[in-house]
């Protein structure tokens, strides 16, 4: 599968920052959001923009503030995203939109959605493991392992710029079909992990490193995944069978305490749910964002 018909970059300034975006499509608008990982931008959405676009949905990827073509951030905590999301979309004259979160940009999507539900009409999940309960065993809470795990891969990328084979390695580590990582893909994925992207990379490491971002967690908090019942809005959640943490079996668990989640499983899917389980994610967005 090649990435999909080309979409050519778009910018607005938000905070006085110049932010990259793709968009394609009109109709029901909805905002892509990436994760965090190193070379993460909004052309993991590439091959879904035109998709999305022809079915009635105005579909527009953005870089965060540090990836991609986007100007640089002072920090990128949870909070500072939530903030972002609406001031982007106030910059597009958006007064309400629908909101696609990967990976650890789920978390911000359900939060803002909890606080802001004037402002987000549907909230789509793609692969978020904080939003899944932990696995209690004998050795611990499996959850809080894979995040470990996770950060201790983190630890050793801030050492030194990755090179062509370590941005390849990085995406095989996340992707279930590395048939999808075409030449044009990873010399993509690797521009926005070298240089200026890096350099952010290591800065957002050294800050969550420091607890700051977004001060120290409030323990007593109820966690998010406890609060996906609350929300005004439809709420779709797609999770890959081989995704990492063992997060198959905890996103069954979350849907044993609350069976009336929309939670579906993409099979010969890892972390990568918009490479992996693509055909999916189309297939239950649009009825989902357009009905």
């Amino acid at each position: 599968m090649n990435i999909a018909v080309r979409t050519d970059d778009r910018f607005v300034k938000v905070d006085g920052r110049s932010i990259r975006y793709l968009e394609e499509g009109s109709g029901v608008p909805a905002i892509l959001l990436h994760g965090s990982s190193l070379g993460s931008s909004a052309d993991v959405f590439r091959r879904n923009l035109h998709a999305l676009g022809r079915h009635g949905i105005r579909a527009i990827a953005v870089d965060l503030p540090g990836f991609g073509k986007s100007d640089a951030a002072d920090g990128l905590s949870a909070a500072l995203r939530k903030t972002f999301v609406l001031r982007f979309m106030d910059a597009l004259g958006l007064k309400r939109a629908a909101l696609i979160g990967h990976s650890s940009a789920g978390s911000a999507v359900v939060s803002t959605a909890l606080e802001h539900p004037e402002r987000v009409s549907h909230v789509i999940i793609l692969g978020t493991g904080s939003l899944l309960p932990p696995l209690e065993t004998a050795a611990g809470k499996v959850g809080a392992r894979g995040e470990a795990a996770q950060a201790r891969l983190e630890e050793r990328m801030v050492r030194q710029e990755p090179s062509l084979a370590d941005t390849r390695a990085l995406l095989e580590a996340n992707l279930f079909h590395h048939e999808l990582i075409t030449p044009e893909e990873l010399e993509l994925r690797h521009q926005n992990s070298i240089g200026r992207c890096f350099e952010q990379f290591v800065l957002r490491h050294a800050e969550a490193q420091e607890g700051g971002g977004g001060g120290a967690k409030n323990k007593d908090a109820m966690p998010l995944w406890q609060r996906l019942t609350e929300l005004k809005m439809p709420l779709l959640l797609i999770y890959g069978r081989e995704d990492r943490a063992r997060a198959a079996e905890r996103a069954t668990l979350l849907h044993e305490r609350y069976p009336q989640l929309d939670l579906h499983f993409a099979e010969g899917c890892k972390h990568m749910v918009p490479w992996d389980a693509a055909e999916l994610f189309h297939r239950l967005a649009v009825p989902f964002l357009t009905r």
